[in-house]
């Protein structure tokens, strides 16, 4: 993400808008496909929208990601769920898995979205706008950072999403996967989803000095970085100029 050397305010610029946004497309993916599945839950309650004051939760949309910039940890939050009624969706569980599947992958699209931006503005504004280190500066210098950003914001949270933990987006993936009794059990631990997240992000690094969520998706998180970032550099041109890496 954005070197230490920019001030405050580009700084928070550079990670809220991009993660706010994520956060946002993630939350309406899922609505969206609930919808194509025959709920029309969210679309009633006016959340198919990219209005972010329609989803920002105060905690994991502002507090959570702001906390986790000031001590340079992955940056990653969470919205207000979008309402889904998996009683109103065709597929019965299999409905549920799509609708809970579709925010990762929304995430992944969006990072090759970002993807082919970064490499857009280092093809067409690079070189005017580098400075005598080679680093691009001004407007072009913010596009590329928020393009990193939204980046690896949109990687993390689809690979956060996707741990089995309830609540998230992986524990509606398992639990579609499980016989209807083990599903039914493991549907119950979702009442402790707060708890959940704070022994993951808090509890496991700070007391059992293991990170769960460093062990499990930071491995992923680094080999599909490297795959999006050889994208960025196809589309920039470096990689048939030899400048690459």
């Amino acid at each position: 993400m954005i070197g230490a050397e920019h001030g405050q305010l580009y700084e928070a610029l550079s990670l809220i808008l991009p993660l706010v946004f994520a956060i946002v497309c993630h939350e309406v993916a899922h609505g969206t496909v609930a919808r194509m599945l025959g709920d029309t839950t969210a679309a009633d309650a006016r959340r198919l929208t990219l209005n972010p004051l329609r989803h920002i939760d105060p905690i994991g949309t502002l507090v959570v990601p702001g906390l986790l910039a000031l001590v340079h940890a992955p940056v990653f939050g969470w919205a207000k769920p979008v309402p889904v009624n998996p009683w109103r969706l065709r597929g019965g569980r299999q409905g549920m898995m799509l609708v809970a599947a579709a925010g990762p992958a929304a995430n992944l699209l969006l990072a090759g979205i970002a993807a082919v931006g970064l490499g857009l503005v280092v093809r067409f504004a690079g070189q005017n706008a580098a400075d005598s280190g080679g680093q691009i500066s001004g407007i072009a210098g913010f596009a590329a950072d928020n393009c990193v950003n939204f980046l690896q914001i949109n990687l993390y949270l689809a690979l956060f999403n996707l741990l089995p933990v309830p609540p998230f987006d992986g524990s509606h993936i398992l639990e579609g996967l499980l016989p209807t009794p083990l599903a039914d059990a493991y549907a119950h631990l979702r009442r402790f989803g707060m708890l959940l997240i704070v022994l993951l992000v808090v509890v496991s690094p700070t007391v059992l000095g293991v990170s769960i969520v460093a062990r499990f998706v930071d491995p992923p998180f680094g080999w599909l970085y490297e795959h999006y970032m050889m994208l960025a550099e196809h589309v920039a041109g470096l990689a048939a100029s030899g400048r690459a890496g």
